[in-house]
């Protein structure tokens, strides 16, 4: 699908989707538990999708209707038959969560990836867990899995993704003995481990952390309290923030927590850089234009906010000079290149760095057709971009936004004022 965005500011008021971050981790602290629980979800993407179909896959039973998700967990529901067939679409979460619990259970497992995930690495994680007790291999585009993950230590360097962290401390918990979880070197994505822990304390999990060992007591069950909401979704929610710092109107955003753990609510003190006008307020957050100039930017612990807060840095006077960014050439596409090739083919001024971008801000673009390269946060770019161009932007395969916020065309929609 290729959707055309006229010029025009965004204006007005929208309510941020539900963080898919926070949902996958409620969700699958709520399938391993100990009783049927109710999770509130009114996002329901593509990511959440493919954790909910392969934790049905493995035992569990998860329906939903309207913004209620009923999960029946995995222990209440028996052991499936056979190897799981687990379909984690382009779900690097679903994967990276997912695959040391299916040890941990003792699955046999058959994960189907799609996309850019094949490639994306699991190197050093898959080691750690065949060197437990795991048996892992790889033919093209299916990860098949087999045997028993083992208590032990555990050692994960924390410059590759917390992803593989947060995996281990759903699983680690279950297994008879008792395990520690070392990470080596410095911990980037820190808030998203810290999301981790936070939802396995709520369901009843206990660990002891020093510095930057966990020690996780093994014989534990999961009892997620019932009725707990996915929070809303910083990293959604930044792409229309940052097209209100675009908005001599300005947009105001409900459903956000300020003190939420998700390291992408640093949005707000970007925009303040740049120069635009932020103001938070016991109902939500309001962003308005103001006079724009170049930052520079630290990428190592918000590698998702950089599409977002390149559309700003498209517009504001001068150089913004992003850094300690090179994971990014790591998700769904390699985004330091089609962040900057997104901007140069409307008319605007990117220069890709090894590990970083400058970004060269230009008065108005002009416009044209801009491919998505199948990446969520890469179409969302182009629309908010767009808003400051001269003549209509056509994004390419502009479907893909449903991975994280199938509701973002709608909400764009919503929010089209006048032209500039």
């Amino acid at each position: 699908m290729n959707r055309i965005v006229l010029p025009g500011a965004l204006e007005g008021q929208f309510h941020a989707p539900a963080s898919k971050s926070h949902a996958h981790r409620l969700l699958i602290c709520a399938a391993l538990g100990c009783a049927p629980v109710t999770v509130s979800c009114d996002t329901f993407s593509d990511d959440i999708i493919a954790t909910t179909d392969c934790l049905n896959a493995m035992g569990a039973k998860i329906t939903h209707e309207g913004g209620t998700i009923s999960v029946s967990p995995i222990f209440a529901n028996g052991r499936p038959d056979g190897a799981c067939q687990l379909y984690c679409k382009e779900s690097g979460s679903t994967l990276r969560f997912l695959l040391p619990v299916v040890g941990a259970l003792g699955l046999d497992a058959v994960f189907h990836m799609e996309g850019r995930l094949p490639e994306r690495p699991l190197h050093p994680f898959d080691e750690v867990l065949i060197a437990h007790g795991m048996h892992i291999h790889q033919t093209g585009a299916e990860l098949h899995v087999s045997g028993k993950l083992l208590a032990g230590s555990f050692a994960l360097p924390g410059n590759v993704s917390s992803q593989y962290l947060s995996g281990l401390l759903f699983a680690l918990p279950l297994l008879p003995g008792s395990s520690t979880l070392t990470i080596t070197g410095a911990l980037q994505s820190a808030s998203y481990l810290a999301m981790t822990e936070d939802a396995v304390l709520s369901s009843g999990i206990c660990f002891s952390k020093s510095q930057n060992v966990f020690t996780i007591p093994g014989n534990q069950t999961c009892c997620l309290p019932d009725g707990l909401a996915a929070e809303g979704d910083w990293s959604g929610a930044a792409f229309f923030l940052c097209a209100g710092a675009l908005s001599d109107t300005g947009i105001f955003a409900s459903g956000l927590q300020e003190t939420s753990r998700q390291a992408d609510r640093a949005v707000l003190e970007l925009l303040s850089r740049f120069g635009a006008e932020v103001r938070t307020e016991p109902a939500g957050v309001f962003v308005r234009k103001a006079a724009l100039h170049g930052i520079s930017i630290d990428a190592g612990a918000i590698p998702d906010l950089i599409p977002a807060i390149a559309a700003v840095a498209a517009y504001a006077e001068g150089e913004t000079n992003i850094t300690n960014a090179a994971r990014l050439r790591l998700k769904e596409s390699d985004r330091l290149h089609t962040v900057a090739e997104t901007i140069k083919s409307l008319g605007g001024q990117a220069k890709e760095l090894p590990d970083g971008l400058v970004i060269t801000g230009t008065p108005r673009l002009t416009g044209g057709t801009a491919d998505s390269f199948g990446d969520h946060r890469i179409a969302m770019l182009a629309a908010v971009l767009a808003g400051g161009c001269r003549e209509p932007v056509t994004v390419l395969g502009a479907q893909c936004t449903s991975k994280s916020y199938p509701e973002f065309w709608q909400t764009l929609d919503q929010l089209k004022g006048d032209s500039l």
